[in-house]
């Protein structure tokens, strides 16, 4: 047997991350390349329908002669040809998110294009599939829980609470509803079980929090004057840089929540947050909330402070249902949703998501 050096593990562990990386810029490549091509296929089948007449038996008949021709390649039947052209219109005149797409996997950009209901619905999946890198079965799994509808209609207050940067972030984060539906626990449950379930199955429950939140510990010791208390869950939200604390109750929220809550964000930035840490945000997760109860309980705290509720079956029971908003709250939140995601896209480029 030949003789190996001491540092050849070191020099081989090298040149496999040099192989990994070319193949990962490999794929990069082929899949620019290809939402590239698509690109162009949907833009020249629009442009000729719109002044050339052309009708579905020409998309049919063009479909036929691309896949004799290219016979070894896929992508090319009459199906995936209106794709193309609905994926085409959809973003051709997009400044914002024409880029982002060509970033994103054809079968991730498919199902966003055929399941979202608005262009404000396709900028929030495109712009959290670019960032989190979500596969094709996270997308989906991200639609079934309807994520963009439960952040559009979150409450909080951290337009009044948050500086500019972060409160963008801060809105992204926050959903209204979570949906632990991995969760067995019996009816009635306690708070403790709750918290004990949630930690048993920890990878999932920060998955339906969110991308970027990370845990730190349950049951988190705080002293102050003499006298122990206690937060739920605590988290860290990376993009945000800020301590999370989370509260979990198992009835309908009340105003005194959010007194608690602000008192333990207070003490968090003055005793636990570390200087480059951004200040504490609190998340307030019952099993049912009025949403005006809401509104008045965060009106005039000065800490951000979110009020979500929660469920864990697939439908939440009618008499546990929140309170609908009303259409010019809906609005509001849509704008600032909408608001959040553009300046998330401008303020730093993200990697592609994996297929």
């Amino acid at each position: 047997m030949s003789f190996v050096p001491s540092d050849y593990p070191q020099f081989l562990t090298a040149i496999t991350q040099r192989v990994r990386e070319a193949q990962y810029q490999a794929l990069q490549l082929v899949n620019r390349e290809q939402l590239q091509l698509y690109w162009d296929l949907g833009r020249l089948i629009a442009d000729r329908q719109q002044h050339a007449g052309w009708g579905k038996g020409i998309v049919e008949t063009l479909a036929h002669d691309l896949q004799t021709e290219f016979a070894g390649l896929s992508g090319f039947s009459a199906s995936n040809l209106w794709r193309m052209r609905a994926f085409y219109l959809a973003y051709a005149d997009d400044e914002v998110l024409a880029p982002l797409v060509r970033e994103l996997g054809w079968s991730l950009n498919v199902v966003i294009l055929e399941k979202s209901q608005s262009a404000h619905e396709r900028l929030f999946y495109v712009t959290q599939a670019r960032q989190y890198h979500w596969t094709k079965a996270t997308l989906l799994q991200q639609f079934k829980a309807q994520a963009y509808q439960r952040t559009l209609t979150a409450q909080h207050n951290f337009e009044q609470t948050l500086p500019g940067p972060s409160q963008s972030s801060a809105v992204l984060a926050l959903k209204d509803e979570y949906l632990f539906d991995f969760l067995e626990l019996s009816v009635p449950h306690s708070e403790y079980e709750l918290e004990q379930a949630l930690l048993a199955n920890v990878r999932r429950f920060l998955s339906e929090m969110g991308g970027d939140f990370t845990f730190i510990s349950n049951q988190y010791r705080l002293e102050l004057a003499g006298q122990e208390y206690f937060i739920d869950l605590l988290l860290f939200h990376r993009e945000l840089q800020c301590l999370v604390a989370v509260e979990l109750k198992i009835d309908e929220f009340r105003p005194e929540y959010a007194g608690k809550m602000n008192f333990y964000l207070s003490v968090l930035n003055q005793t636990v947050r570390k200087p480059h840490e951004q200040p504490s945000i609190g998340i307030i997760i019952c099993q049912s909330k009025n949403r005006t109860v809401v509104e008045f309980a965060l009106r005039d705290v000065n800490k951000p402070i979110g009020v979500a509720t929660y469920t864990y079956t697939d439908t939440l029971p009618s008499e546990l249902r929140p309170f609908f908003p009303s259409n010019e709250e809906l609005v509001r939140r849509l704008d600032a949703v909408t608001a959040a995601l553009k300046s998330q896209t401008e303020a730093r480029p993200g990697a592609p998501a994996k297929e």
